[in-house]
């Protein structure tokens, strides 16, 4: 087997409920395990990608119920993920009639120790976690502190205004992690509050000065999606699909933009260098596909391999 894809960051508990009873659902608060990065590993590991988490939450009900589900879908935790003096986070998430989340958080960050095995092909990292103290600053030190390594590193901010209400600081420390990141996925609304009024393929070409970022990925709902590269740039239709809720479709993306680039072998001491605009088409349309099949049920809940392949043939 090869070495795990190493993820980064929060792992916590979804309290979802409406404000408008949505056209599929019976509007009633139920609990179901996430986080941004919890989310993107559980999704990895369903399309086939050995996996690691590196978290922290605890032993209480949530917690509990968080392990259940990290375990039960064949992702492996980094050791002290699991803290019975930690409180296990949430995060309450209200739906509008469109299936659309907001979110109010209840969390703490502050991750284990960090390392990288040997063999590892990729570090994904994002959301709250990279941006919440203690936690953040432990995240860029381990960056920085294997730029040298032939290892993928990818980012997806999924800025958060609850938690960082000033865009100018947040969108500095996207930058500063950008320099570290070979692929950066933002999405439209991430766009909108990060930088206002400049065009989303400007933000690419913005974070692709940077010497290291080689992609950016742009989502936009509905819409598909915008990739650009350094030598390519492809724009990727959405399939007509009934949206139940968009609850973890980003990460769903994500984690299908990860495994596509491992089925291609662009993983690694690569880093994406050389990324052509068929692999760019390709990668993007699988998650793309992946994040569509999440939006047409309840919660974040990623396609395995098998599903992805039954709904679109790939």
């Amino acid at each position: 087997m090869s070495a795990p894809v190493l993820v980064i960051g929060e792992a916590l508990v979804d309290i979802v409920g409406t404000a408008v009873k949505p056209r599929n659902g019976n509007g009633k608060a139920k609990a179901t395990p996430g986080g941004s990065p919890a989310n993107v590993a559980v999704g990895l590991a369903r399309l086939g990608v050995p996996t690691e988490l590196v978290t922290r939450f605890g032993t209480d009900v949530y917690g509990d119920q968080l392990g259940a589900h990290l375990f039960g879908n064949g992702v492996q935790l980094a050791p002290g993920s699991v803290d019975p003096n930690f409180r296990t986070s949430t995060a309450t998430a209200t739906l509008d009639a469109e299936g659309v989340a907001t979110y109010q958080f209840d969390i703490t960050w502050e991750p284990p120790a960090l390392s990288l095995s040997r063999g590892c092909p990729a570090i994904h990292t994002g959301s709250i976690a990279t941006v919440l103290e203690p936690g953040a600053a432990a995240i860029r030190a381990f960056l920085e502190s294997v730029a040298d390594q032939p290892v993928t590193v990818t980012l997806d901010p999924n800025a958060r205004p609850s938690i960082t209400p000033d865009p100018v600081s947040t969108w500095a420390a996207v930058r500063r992690l950008a320099a570290s990141s070979d692929l950066v996925k933002l999405s439209d609304e991430d766009c909108e509050f990060l930088r206002p009024g400049v065009e989303p393929v400007d933000i690419a070409a913005e974070l692709l000065t940077v010497e290291r970022t080689q992609c950016v990925v742009i989502t936009r709902g509905g819409k598909g999606a915008l990739g650009v590269s350094r030598d390519a740039q492809v724009d990727v239709s959405a399939p007509a699909i009934q949206v139940v809720d968009t609850v973890g479709a980003g990460d769903s993306f994500m984690s299908a933009l990860i495994a596509g680039l491992d089925k291609r072998g662009l993983l690694g001491e690569r880093r994406l260098a050389g990324l052509t605009y068929d692999d760019l088409n390709d990668v993007v349309d699988y998650a793309v596909k992946a994040a569509a099949i999440t939006c047409t049920r309840h919660g974040a809940d990623p396609p395995t391999a098998a599903e992805h392949l039954a709904t679109w043939g790939s």
